[in-house]
């Protein structure tokens, strides 16, 4: 498992995932708890406004869904595999199958509400 970002705030470990072909598969497709996976570059001006977001969803649902992100410069392949055109790009996956995908910049309360649909889907 690879994770890009590790923090400790209130004693409390975040992991956000760091997502490639090599771990793709075991950590997304064959997860045991849904996934949120985020397309992103780091030129890009609306990733990057992304960013805080995703680390506060990362930490609130920690356990309960994994939050992690693909670099589309770095992974080309994983964004061919989803057609991303745009991003950021998000990917609610669970059970190895998409059930939600959105496209560009989002308010925390709009990526929240989709978290929770895909915890309930």
């Amino acid at each position: 498992m690879q994770v890009k970002n590790t923090r400790k705030r209130k004693e409390l470990l975040i992991m956000e995932y760091k997502f490639t072909s090599e771990n793709f598969n075991e950590e997304v497709l064959k997860s045991d708890i849904p996934v949120m996976v985020d397309f992103y570059a780091d030129w890009c001006g609306p990733c990057r406004m992304m960013m805080p977001i995703v680390e506060k969803m990362a930490e609130k649902y920690n356990g309960k869904v994994k939050v992690g992100k693909v670099n589309t410069e770095h992974q080309p392949e994983l964004a061919g595999m989803f057609n991303v055109r745009s991003i950021p790009s998000f990917f609610f996956i669970k059970d190895g199958k998409v059930v939600e995908s959105a496209v560009g910049g989002m308010s925390e309360g709009n990526l929240s509400a989709k978290i929770d649909n895909l915890i309930n889907a």
